[in-house]
Order: structure tokens, then C-alpha cells, then sequence
């Protein structure tokens, strides 16, 4: 059958119409609980316990992983798995969060059931609002009622992106409550773009032992050498133990003609650029192209230098 270039468009047109509907349906009626959802999650002591079946299991998954990223202590178990012995895992001081669009899914009674036992808060997640799940859960987050994308509206497509949005929302929310910080986010994704756009400073700095770090007074002849033995083209100019200049290949290539009659401080730009260790790699790296140079000098809190931190550096670990 021929491929009808036209008809692709419209029918991707026509899904991405009916979810973005759908979401915007969400967000006009946000479901009553979802505030008292997420004071019951910040007021507990354990964990969040995420689980479903399907489509819904995989939604599932991201939202726990989403979840711990951002400062809230989450994992999924698998329903099917919790009837065998996983129900152990989830204590009193947990919450749980159950996902089951028809809110009938069998493979979820077991936890259901756990729950109510032992009470333990259950958050449900449906889009029907008198579905075992919802009558069960002490919070419930509603789903707009809306048709599934597909041409026969069976495929669960629209349901699941509700789910993922509301997933998201709630996961947010519980963020911005906590005050989680960029700092903490960092601490989770160590490895990955994510990590490397949120790397400091002294992550891919060279510390102050590779660096030429010279007297003001010392002759240029010596610098030279300090320099050469450092292979990075740059000397840091050190006065009462702060940075009081910086010498690069520019300011060699300025004084060229009588380099060898000047000192150290004679040949310096003074009042460099400089960062702390603690600056992101990411902005240093904008610093450096904003300004036109190459590198810049890592200071402490008192202007001493400790390091030294290059674009090379930069690109070589991938941030662009």
C-alpha cells in the first residue's frame, strides 16, 4: 500500500490535537486531592511505593525514578511480584501510589488490600471516579475523561500522557515544596548530560600544583620557563598569596619586543577573571567565550588561587 505523506501528517496532527486537549482539560480541572497528596507524601517518614500493570506499570516506573531524582525517596515494585513476597518491602511509613486507568486492574487487589491492612496511605490514579482503586484510596487523583488517540480508541494513548503529565505535575510540585536545589539534582546525576551540565568548577579544573604561579618581580625569562614547564600558556602573578594578575599568550605577543628586560607584573593584565570551584562548569565556560579568553584562574574565598580551569577542559568533557 502506497504511503500517503499527507494522511501521516494529519493523523500525527489529529493525536498530538486530542492529547494536548486532553491535558489542557487537566489542567482547567486539577484534581481535588492533589494538594492533600502531596502533604500526605512530604508528612511521610519511608518512602513512595509506585505500582501498575501495562501501560501503566511503564508510566509507573518513570514517575518513580522521576520522583527520586528530585528529592523524594521512590521506587516501583511490580504488582505481580508484590503477591509473591514484595509486599514485605513496603512498610508503615511508606505511601503508595497505584496507576490503573480502569481502576479495575485484578493484579493490583493484592496491594490494594495490603494497604488497607495495615494502613498504609494509598494514592489512586484512574480516570474512574467509582473504580475499586478510587473507592479504596484515601487520596484519589482523578483523570479527565477523554478518548484515547488511536482510531479505534482502544490503545492506551491519551490515558497514558494524562498520566504522565498529572506524574509530573505531582512530582514538581513535591520539588518546589522541598526547596530541592540544583546542588542536590547534581548529586543524583553524576554521569550523562544531565550531570555534565550541572558539573562545578573543581570537577575539571587542574589544581594549583600544575599551575605557573609566579612573584611579580620575577624576570620574564624566568616566567618563560614556569610556563613552558606548566604547558598550559598561561602564568598566574601571586602577591601576598592573591591573584594580583594573569600572563597568557596574548600578553606575551604584546610585549614580544623586549620580553626579556620585563618583569612578571609588567607584562600582567591585572584584575583577571576569575571563579570559585563551586561555580558551574557551564557557566564558566560562558564566561570564558563571553570575555574571548582561553581560561581562567579558580580562586578560594580569600583570592588565592587553587586552580586553574581551561575552555579545552570544557569541550574535552562535552559541554558545549
Amino acid at each position: 500500500m502506497a504511503q500517503d505523506a499527507s494522511g501521516i501528517l494529519r493523523t500525527a496532527a489529529r493525536v498530538l490535537d486530542i492529547e494536548s486537549t486532553a491535558i489542557a482539560c487537566m489542567r482547567d480541572n486539577l484534581p481535588a486531592d492533589l494538594a492533600p497528596a502531596v502533604r500526605c507524601i512530604l508528612a511521610s517518614r519511608g518512602r513512595v511505593i509506585v505500582s501498575g500493570i501495562g501501560k501503566s506499570g511503564h508510566i509507573g516506573r518513570k514517575l518513580a525514578a522521576t520522583l527520586a531524582s528530585t528529592g523524594t525517596t521512590a521506587y516501583f515494585v511490580h504488582a505481580s511480584e508484590a503477591s509473591h513476597g514484595d509486599l514485605g518491602m513496603i512498610t508503615k511509613d511508606d505511601v503508595c501510589i497505584l496507576i490503573s486507568n480502569s481502576g479495575e486492574t485484578r493484579e493490583l487487589s493484592d496491594l490494594i488490600t495490603y494497604t488497607r491492612r495495615f494502613n498504609i496511605p494509598l494514592i489512586g490514579i484512574s480516570s474512574i471516579s467509582d473504580s475499586t482503586l478510587m473507592r479504596q484510596a484515601d487520596l484519589r487523583l482523578l483523570l479527565p475523561g477523554a478518548p484515547e488517540a488511536c482510531a479505534i480508541g482502544m490503545a492506551p494513548t491519551t490515558s497514558t500522557t494524562l498520566t504522565l503529565a498529572l506524574g509530573d505535575a505531582l512530582a514538581v510540585a513535591l520539588m518546589e515544596q522541598r526547596a530541592f536545589k540544583p546542588e542536590e539534582f547534581r548529586n543524583n546525576h553524576p554521569g550523562g548530560k544531565l550531570g555534565l551540565q550541572l558539573a562545578q568548577v573543581r570537577q575539571l579544573m587542574h589544581e594549583t600544583s600544575a599551575l605557573a604561579a609566579v612573584a611579580p618581580d620575577l624576570p620574564m625569562t624566568e616566567v618563560l620557563i614556569q610556563m613552558s614547564e606548566a604547558g598550559f600558556g598561561i602564568a598566574c602573578v601571586v602577591a601576598d598569596g592573591k591573584v594580583a594578575g594573569v600572563i597568557s599568550d596574548g600578553d606575551l605577543r604584546r610585549h614580544i619586543d623586549r620580553i626579556t628586560d620585563l618583569t612578571a607584573c609588567e607584562v600582567a593584565t591585572s584584575n583577571p577573571k576569575t571563579v570559585g570551584p563551586e561555580m558551574m562548569a557551564a557557566q564558566a565556560l560562558g564566561l570564558m567565550n563571553e570575555s574571548k579568553i582561553n581560561a581562567l584562574i579558580v580562586v578560594d574565598a580569600d583570592n588565592a588561587p587553587i586552580g586553574l580551569l581551561r575552555i579545552h577542559d570544557c569541550l574535552k568533557a562535552g559541554l558545549v
